[in-house]
């Protein structure tokens, strides 16, 4: 018997600081902590100071001699280099480093790919890989020469490239029907939520800022916590009871994360539409990561990319447990601020009471009596909209309420 070990790959990380906004330290940082989530070592990070990156091989020949030699030094067998290279870079690298080369790209495609479970998800995943593949056919040399030589080969043909290039986009036009399918049963869905006049609150933040475990404390929704980068990939929706008797639908979504690859975005639409038709957005913040206020401007540049900027946004300041340094938390593209503990229970009483007055600011006040032949009017007050008080009159019924707009032309 021969016992076969898994080989955990050590990987050294390579940044380009330009002298942008960019936080290059950070950015390494959260790279690690993605490779680490891939199931990477990382072995060493390597920044190298330049004007732009090098158009052929994203860092310098220099840079690159020095990164040959440690990577013999550190028994490293690959890198991550960490913006998306262009097919051109990812080559001549890998030419020059004989070594395997990932982007940060690839790298958060491998994580989504490893923590898709649902139909949907899977079919996003292979979706943005086909994209990020197709896009990189190009450069292969040698291994793109025609399929074969001799007697019964001659002829223009068809080169391996080219059929690569056919069976990824076959491949792609059958997974956008696949995908329109589950768009079109997810919008069923929400036809079926406006029926019953549910409002919508979807949770957006940076991943690992704490939405699951938010979403599991406030519904006991049983999804996956894990203190990892995008330890969940699947939106989930559940009924939340509101102090007052009203319910809402709290949405989970797809954490964010800065330089996220376009492909995904695009692949991950149908999910993210969540956010962009939800009523109200539930701004998750990890208030004890330094980096806070970059990655509190990340998600609210995706949410600008996806159209759903104009929404009433409570900011949720989440892990006030392990916040170190206490100071001012504030955010002014936020309706609402809260401090919060998803873990410890803290500050959710009073989230889940400036929710309720968010939905009655969206609700019209109602106050008048009914006769008791319209019984039924009053019942579809007490189903849909957020009964004050009731009073038995000889006349009638006296109601004081708030109803949404959709069904006070009914009453």
């Amino acid at each position: 018997m021969y016992e076969m070990e898994e080989c955990r790959e050590r990987v050294i990380l390579i940044g380009v600081d330009d002298g942008g906004d960019a936080d290059i330290a950070a950015s390494l940082k959260e790279l690690e902590e993605l490779a680490a989530t891939a199931g990477a070592e990382v072995a060493a990070s390597v920044v190298q100071k330049r004007e732009s990156v090098h158009p052929g091989t994203y860092i310098g020949r220099g840079k690159i001699e020095e990164i040959r030699q440690m990577l013999y030094m550190l028994d490293a067998n690959g890198v991550i280099c960490d913006d998306e290279l262009s097919p051109a870079q990812m080559n001549n690298l890998e030419k020059e480093l004989e070594c395997k080369v990932m982007d940060r790209t690839l790298l958060i495609l491998d994580i989504f790919a490893g923590r898709a479970h649902t139909s949907e998800g899977k079919i996003q995943v292979e979706l943005a890989q086909l994209k990020y593949r197709q896009a990189r056919l190009v450069g292969l040399r040698s291994s793109l020469s025609r399929l074969g030589g001799g007697i019964g080969t001659r002829g223009p043909g068809e080169k391996k490239l080219e059929m690569d290039r056919r069976l990824i986009a076959e491949r792609i036009s059958v997974l956008r029907k696949e995908l329109e399918e589950v768009r079109r049963h997810r919008d069923l869905l929400r036809e079926g939520r406006k029926k019953g006049n549910l409002k919508v609150a979807a949770i957006v933040g940076y991943t690992n800022a704490g939405k699951s475990t938010l979403l599991n404390v406030l519904t006991g929704a049983g999804v996956l916590e894990e203190d990892a980068l995008f330890a969940t990939l699947d939106p989930t929706t559940r009924v939340l009871d509101l102090p007052g008797g009203s319910q809402i639908l709290l949405t989970d979504t797809v954490g964010f994360i800065r330089k996220l690859p376009h492909h995904l975005i695009e692949a991950f639409r149908s999910t993210l539409e969540e956010a962009v038709l939800a009523d109200i957005i539930v701004h998750v913040v990890d208030a004890s990561n330094p980096q806070m206020e970059q990655q509190m401007q990340v998600v609210y540049d995706t949410l600008r990319q996806l159209g759903a900027e104009k929404k009433p946004v409570v900011t949720l300041f989440n892990k006030q447990d392990k916040v170190v340094e206490y100071f001012r938390l504030h955010d002014s593209q936020a309706d609402c601020c809260l401090k919060i503990s998803a873990k410890l229970n803290i500050g959710l009483e009073e989230f889940r009471e400036r929710l309720e007055e968010i939905l009655l600011e969206q609700q019209i006040y109602l106050e008048r009596v009914y006769g008791y032949e319209e019984a039924g009017r009053v019942a579809l007050i007490r189903r849909h909209g957020h009964l004050v008080s009731e009073e038995f009159l000889p006349e009638g019924i006296k109601i004081r309420a708030y109803v949404p707009r959709e069904i006070y032309g009914k009453l």
